[in-house]
């Protein structure tokens, strides 16, 4: 591969390359764990009773090595690790900084909070078909992504992410689950060979792989080749990861079908890492066509708000419907993107890290519903209040979360988004923004109404089961989350505001990888 036109990289260099300190392993070491524990535990395939006590504990160290790491980035800069003692462009780099490393740890904390619900949940024949390996190797899969920084290597994250969560969506091989599957898999397989087609065509016109390379390369300018073809094909592949309109039409045919533990890891990672991948390329590697496209990602923004919020409204099944919150968040992250700017990007971020965790916890939400009603479906479902009091509470903080209420952590992203849109003049972005948010809050209002507040059939003929610890800890553990960071926004603002400023103004990114760059743009 070439090297940047303004760095000359010596070959003989490239191979003798310092030994690592220390402190880089950090970068490697979450997707080092993940797939080493997905190994031993697919070695233990016959001793499934093993795998909850390997997994957890591994979980467990997975979000101490995340929260190590962002704050090595947040004191020391953006880092990177090269692979194979190769010098960039040369050899496959992994490079964080604090986008990354807040969405790695985010996703951490989120894994073991589904994976401390599983004990619950997932049971012989569910760890005998292979939860906890899949749900290792998918943690490799979303941690790769966001820790990167070759977009080759972005693409091979996303395949195994792609393939471990098909394992876990048919888990069970339930009919309702293979034709989830099926059609999560073919739309999926479509969006990776949109951004492998794009990846090629990158490389075509920039002769590396590299995220730094080809962002100073861009930058550089000179370029002849059709750029906005270039990003149109990124916009249309990570959206269909993220679920974007009008290609998000997999999402609710397929996050409804498998078991509750499943539902909300994919609701709260995988249409993240889409979004994340958007953010990286368009804005990092091609803000100049990022710019140009604004007007046409605004215009997706509010129709996957809209779709969203508009097929909440109608839905029956609570995992139905929230499969459409998931939809009308996206939208909500793309506005941010559109915006751009700090503000916009602060955003769109913020929103993406709250999102991990609300929608994490209102799957988790809807499974002890249906464990204490007997029922997904709003039609069946009433009288949880009177089961559960304190259950009915923690809903209802989760609801006014999703819905953008103060004091909880989605009313700030959107305070920060509608303020960027006013600011620009977008004043329909900003009020596609708080239309969103109000229809979210009907939604839920009737959700409660009928699901909590309405008097059950068999009233007092069933007794209350009580929820089992490994249920609720996670869930009252998420809510803590989203009420800490609603009260208390001043530190995740800021960390926001510092990563969208990375992103804009790469220097301290570029200089990780190539320090010889002097951190010239």
């Amino acid at each position: 591969m070439a090297g940047p036109t303004d760095i000359p990289v010596d070959l003989s260099a490239a191979l003798v390359a310092a030994p690592v300190p220390l402190g880089h392993w950090l970068v490697i070491l979450p997707v080092a764990l993940c797939v080493g524990l997905g190994a031993i535990l697919l070695m233990l395939r016959n001793r499934t009773e093993w795998h909850a006590w390997i997994a957890i504990p591994g979980l467990m160290f997975l979000v101490l090595v995340d929260a190590a790491l962002l704050y090595r980035v947040a004191g020391d800069g953006p880092v990177t690790m090269v692979m194979g003692r190769w010098l960039p462009p040369f050899g496959i780099a992994f490079s964080i900084d604090l986008l990354g490393a807040a969405m790695a740890l985010t996703a951490a904390i989120v894994a073991l909070a589904a994976g401390v619900y599983a004990l619950a949940e997932i049971g012989t024949s569910g760890r005998r078909y292979g939860f906890f390996p899949f749900l290792m190797l998918l943690l490799a899969g979303v941690s790769g992504a966001f820790l990167t920084g070759d977009i080759f290597n972005l693409y091979v994250w996303f395949e195994v992410l792609l393939i471990s969560s098909f394992g876990l969506l048919i888990l069970g091989s339930e009919r309702e689950q293979i034709d989830g599957g099926l059609k999560y898999a073919v739309l999926n397989l479509i969006a990776t060979t949109l951004f492998l087609v794009s990846v090629g065509y990158l490389y075509a016109v920039f002769g590396t792989l590299n995220m730094a390379d080809i962002a100073m390369k861009a930058r550089a300018g000179g370029s002849t080749a059709p750029m906005m073809t270039l990003a149109g094909l990124f916009l249309l592949a990570f959206g269909m990861k993220a679920a974007a309109f009008p290609v998000n039409f997999w999402l609710p045919a397929s996050y409804h079908t498998p078991r509750i533990t499943v539902s909300a890891l994919f609701a709260g990672l995988l249409t993240k890492v889409g979004v994340y991948a958007l953010i990286r390329v368009l804005v990092m590697l091609l803000p100049v066509e990022r710019t140009e496209l604004g007007p046409m990602i605004t215009v997706v923004a509010i129709a996957t708000m809209l779709a969203g919020v508009l097929g909440a409204l109608g839905s029956t099944d609570i995992r139905r419907l929230l499969g459409y919150i998931v939809i009308s968040g996206i939208g909500t992250m793309l506005a941010g993107v559109a915006l751009g700017g700090a503000d916009g990007l602060s955003g769109a971020i913020f929103y993406a890290l709250h999102s991990m965790v609300l929608m994490t916890a209102l799957y988790l939400l809807a499974g002890q519903a249906a464990q204490l009603g007997g029922s997904f479906s709003l039609a069946s479902l009433g009288g949880l209040y009177r089961r559960s009091g304190w259950f009915a509470g923690l809903s209802l903080v989760l609801f006014f979360a999703a819905s953008g209420l103060p004091p909880f952590s989605g009313f700030w992203p959107k305070v920060v988004l509608v303020k960027a849109a006013l600011a620009t003049g977008a004043w329909w972005l900003a009020a596609a923004i708080l239309s969103a948010g109000f229809l979210t809050t009907i939604a839920f209002g009737r959700v409660f109404l009928l699901a909590y507040w309405r008097p059950a059939v068999d009233e007092g003929n069933a007794p209350p089961e009580p929820i089992r610890w490994q249920a609720g800890v996670p869930l009252i553990a998420l809510t803590i989350f989203v009420v800490g960071f609603g009260v208390f926004p001043e530190r995740l603002l800021q960390l926001t505001q510092l990563a969208a400023a990375g992103l804009e103004q790469p220097s301290a990114y570029l200089h990780s990888v190539f320090p010889q760059a002097g951190g010239a743009q």
